[in-house]
């Protein structure tokens, strides 16, 4: 959308936005035509938001028996500006997704409170507020319309009424099927049924709200009881739209004051302007504002839920398994609505372990959202965050944000018990860069939510932490004129700040710099292969010895053999060739046939697929044959030149540079890990 040149014209962009029959009225008839066109209108709010997740777009992960959905994966309304990253991540929105449908279904979880349980920064916020958002969208589009009604031309029988109360809105926003007398309206819902296309059933067994009630009574007195006549002459039904700030079927609560919580801020409390008008026990004289009342038909969302005192939390008894709310002084209310909850882990310890508190704990649903636990995963976090900045004109080098990354993960996860893997393998793994096929990453994973308190990922140093030192150091590049940010340089500002984060236990800090030592040596590590890589890589010299591999492999597999690349003669596959590649990976003899096959499968499968062989999309036997095209070529590289700067002309250099410029670095970012990691490659090799 192209940015508005005006006021008028961005007044012209928001109208567009709000459905055409907003401000249109119809009567009850008009409804029921609609309503068996399409049943979907009287949807409940889980049914709702249940269809939401799916509208948008979702794509299921056979193999992990997952559904990613596209409202979070890839934030179509807002153009990706608030994606969700990281596996652990999807499966807690799946499985919070699976609850809404069970609850649509009516088998149980439409009666409890969906808690959003994780430590500070996982995202649960950010998911709260993002199923929020897609709510208002999709209640403003056709698949997502609901209606509720008015009362019109109440003074004409009601003579009582107050004149700047002739039209009233239903206060709950109920649907227009609650106007309808429970035996109809089962005869009507049959019907719908009949010809719904959909995985639940609708049902509406809702009671009038006490004002509408109320209303209902007086004009059935007056036209002798004809139903027909007050729908006709005092009804119009409208389009209802979720709004968060209008507090319109969506509604946000936040704990105040502990001393001063009230439980007419959930419930509603009497309008005491009416009061002079109606009297303190007329139900037109109470002002249905508690967000209960606001959030029916669609979301309420407890922010910090827990923090509420115990007595507080009572009227979420009747909310859930009721679905009811009992007003203080007046009749119990039926409401209907998705509870979401969220909570850190201080206050659910706390409330766990109250026994008082077993009748709210029995009404919940816990939905765990850990950290991200895989650190390229978490590197995306980072990389959302500077897209979404006003970032200066400043170069990201290779590694930083992944680097920044594994620090984060190496904090959340538990020691493995396996003999073969420490934690640097196991978070490598968790990020699927296993180099051997021993490594069991489901295993890794139970073995780690049994040891976690709770479970793996709910402990461990915020993406918030690592973002802000992210930034800091961005600003403290631009401040030292380094148009550019490397891993150097954020490990220095995660060091220097690490005891000054509130979150951080104190008695954490010396294992916490134990793990950034870890990521230093990693990234020296990766930073040498870089160096390494732009010394002596060649893409077709990789291709040819990857095609001369697989040749190999293939004759060694089938038992055949291989025509030589010289004299064109056969000959059994080199042994020596074979295992020169596969060495580079420190992969023992024995296990060599099973990477091979593994290779060979990759390969059969691709062929099925319809793409050709290249090494590149082999992260494992690329690593091999970049380490072998070094050991062949590393002889010819004047590594004194590197050793000792002074000795190397820019010339020299030159073309070392624009090979890791090739690579992402900036000219200057290029310089510095040629500096940090030529040294160290020259030095080693000259040593060997």
């Amino acid at each position: 959308m192209s940015e508005p040149e005006s006021l008028s014209e961005l007044s012209d962009e928001y109208r567009a936005s709000i459905p055409s029959d907003l401000r249109d009225h119809h009567d009850f008839t008009w409804y029921l035509e609609q309503l068996y066109d399409e049943p979907r209108i009287a949807r409940s709010a889980h049914q709702r938001v249940a269809d939401m997740f799916d509208y948008y777009g979702t794509e299921y992960d056979e193999d992990a028996g997952l559904v990613e959905y596209k409202l979070a994966s890839e934030d179509p309304v807002a153009d990706g500006e608030n994606t969700f990253y990281g596996r652990v991540i999807h499966e807690s929105i799946h499985e919070f997704v699976n609850k809404v449908k069970s609850g649509a279904r009516g088998l149980g979880p439409q009666k409890r409170i969906k808690l959003l349980l994780g430590p500070v920064g996982s995202g649960k916020s950010d998911f709260d507020r993002q199923v929020r958002r897609y709510f208002e969208d999709y209640t403003r589009r056709e698949a997502g319309r609901m209606y509720t009604f008015r009362w019109t031309n109440l003074c004409d029988v009601i003579p009582d009424q107050d004149p700047a109360d002739d039209t009233v809105r239903s206060p709950m926003n109920q649907d227009p099927l609650v106007l309808v007398p429970e035996g109809q309206r089962r005869t009507i819902l049959d019907d719908v049924n009949e010809i719904l296309d959909a995985p639940y059933t609708i049902r509406n067994e809702q009671s009038l709200d006490p004002a509408s009630e109320f209303y209902m009574d007086r004009l059935l007195a007056y036209y002798d009881d004809d139903l027909e006549t007050v729908l006709e002459n005092h009804v119009e039904i409208v389009r209802l739209v979720a709004d968060e700030n209008m507090r319109q079927a969506v509604e946000t609560f936040e704990p105040k004051d502990k001393k001063n919580q009230d439980e007419t801020e959930l419930t509603g409390d009497v309008n005491y302007s009416k009061i002079a008008i109606y009297g303190e026990s007329d139900p037109r004289a109470f002002d249905y504002s508690g967000a209960f009342c606001n959030a029916n038909r669609g979301l309420f969302s407890g922010e910090e839920l827990l923090k509420l005192q115990r007595e507080f939390l009572y009227d979420f008894l009747h909310a859930t398994q009721e679905q009811t709310i009992k007003p203080k002084n007046n009749p119990r209310i039926d409401i209907d609505q998705v509870i979401v909850g969220r909570t850190n882990m201080p206050e659910y310890r706390d409330k766990k372990g109250d026994e008082k508190m077993e009748a709210f704990n029995d009404r919940t649903k816990r939905i765990d959202f850990p950290y991200v636990l895989s650190y390229e995963d978490e590197a995306m976090i980072y990389r959302k965050m500077l897209r979404n900045a006003d970032l200066p004109d400043i170069s990201v080098e290779p590694h930083t944000l992944e680097m920044a990354g594994l620090f984060g993960v190496l904090t959340r996860v538990e020691e493995p018990d396996a003999s073969n893997v420490d934690l640097l393998q196991k978070a490598k793994a968790y990020n699927g860069e296993s180099e051997s096929d021993e490594v069991d990453v489901r295993k890794l994973r139970e073995e780690g939510d049994a040891a976690a308190e709770i479970s793996e990922g709910m402990d461990g140093v915020s993406p918030r932490f690592i973002g802000d030192e992210i930034a800091e150091a961005i600003m403290d590049s631009m401040h030292r004129d380094r148009a550019f940010l490397s891993p150097l340089a954020t490990f220095t500002h995660l060091e220097e700040n690490l005891e000054n984060h509130g979150s951080i236990p104190e008695d954490r800090f010396d294992t916490y710099y134990r793990y950034l030592e870890l990521v230093r040596e990693e990234y020296r590590e990766r930073a040498i292969e870089d160096v390494r890589h732009a010394l002596a890589y060649d893409v077709e010299e990789i291709r040819r010895q990857g095609e001369k591999y697989m040749d190999h492999v293939m004759a060694y597999i089938d038992d055949d053999t291989v025509e030589d690349e010289i004299t064109g003669r056969e000959q059994e596959p080199d042994e020596t060739f074979l295992r020169s590649v596969e060495e580079k990976l420190e992969l023992p003899r024995d296990r060599k046939d099973d990477f091979r096959q593994e290779v060979a499968n990759w390969v059969s499968r691709r062929a099925r697929e319809g793409e050709s062989f290249d090494p590149q999309d082999n992260d494992r036997l690329r690593r091999a044959l970049e380490r072998k095209l070094w050991e062949d070529k590393k002889h010819n590289i004047n590594f004194s030149a590197l050793v000792a700067s002074g000795e190397m002309s820019e010339d020299e250099r030159s073309a070392w540079i624009e090979a890791l410029i090739d690579q992402g670095y900036s000219r200057d970012g290029a310089r510095e890990v040629l500096e940090f990691a030529g040294a160290e490659v020259a030095k080693s090799e000259m040593e060997e």
